[in-house]
């Protein structure tokens, strides 16, 4: 792999991580929903370790305390946010994988997250139902 092929595929994946991760940290509650959490959110993710982009943003949709994709990025998300507003998130795109955790509160959230040789920190703000 060359690269400009690398960087393009930690791009995705670390933007990727950015969408799925709304809101990150801890463990997230087990069969219930977290509506006052669900809506669409803008997350900012920045690259702190590694030669991924230095920061990227996303938007991310909160269902049911389900985090997934609301932009055309072409990765696959999967997480959750407890009641409380801890969650925990994983992006894959073909054998790449990246996770996320931290925490929301009410209208912002903030973690930290880890993709292969990059590694970073998040903040996200509530945009709308």
């Amino acid at each position: 792999m060359t690269k400009s092929q690398k960087n393009l595929r930690n791009f995705t994946l670390a933007g990727a991580l950015a969408v799925s991760v709304a809101a990150l940290s801890g463990i997230a509650s087990p069969a219930t929903s977290a509506p006052s959490h669900d809506g669409l959110w803008s997350v900012v993710i920045v690259t702190e370790r590694g030669t991924c982009d230095r920061a990227y943003r996303y938007p991310v949709r909160i269902s049911r305390g389900n985090v997934i994709n609301a932009g055309d990025s072409p990765v696959t998300i999967t997480g959750r946010v407890g009641d409380n507003g801890a969650l925990t998130v994983t992006v894959s795109h073909g054998s790449q994988r990246a996770t996320g955790s931290g925490r929301l509160n009410g209208q912002e959230g903030a973690g930290t997250w880890r993709g292969g040789e990059c590694s970073g920190t998040w903040q996200a703000e509530r945009r709308g139902a």
